[in-house]
């Protein structure tokens, strides 16, 4: 069954989400970040700039052939059910992504902005209701 993480008040989504990728492919691992296209976009801008002594390889899986898609460690994804990768899924959406459930871990990014929390609260219940165990992290406890 997926590991389900909720990472609750996060400063700003998309920083939050480069440092939280950059550590996940540091690690080993290969992450499929999924959220609505405008998201997306800016993310794959922030993976190019947020640091200038790191490089997070990625791409977009609706822009990127097989060959790509397979090497990449980070694919930004529209819709994760399609994704190469079934290891870790970054949320940085609104809505429950398509297909988590195919994912050995989830990770939901919140921020404190009330729609987020709100959201949060919605997608929590639903995997609550089908059985998930879900670890919560608090980025403003953990900072504290």
């Amino acid at each position: 069954m997926t590991e389900v993480a909720f990472h609750f008040n996060a400063p700003h989504k998309l920083g939050y989400a480069c440092r939280l990728v950059r550590k996940a492919v540091a690690s080993g691992a290969k992450v499929v970040v999924t959220g609505e296209a405008g998201m997306l976009r800016e993310l794959d801008t922030a993976l190019w700039t947020f640091s200038a002594l790191d490089f997070v390889p990625h791409c977009h899986s609706a822009a990127a052939s097989e060959s790509v898609l397979a090497a990449s460690p980070v694919v930004l994804a529209d819709s994760p059910r399609s994704a190469p990768h079934q290891q870790v899924l970054v949320n940085l959406g609104l809505t429950v992504p398509d297909g988590f459930e195919g994912y050995e871990r989830l990770i939901e990014v919140v921020t404190v902005e009330d729609e987020d929390r709100q959201r949060a609260r919605q997608r929590w219940k639903y995997y609550a209701d089908r059985g998930y165990a879900i670890t919560r992290h608090d980025r403003a406890k953990e900072a504290g």
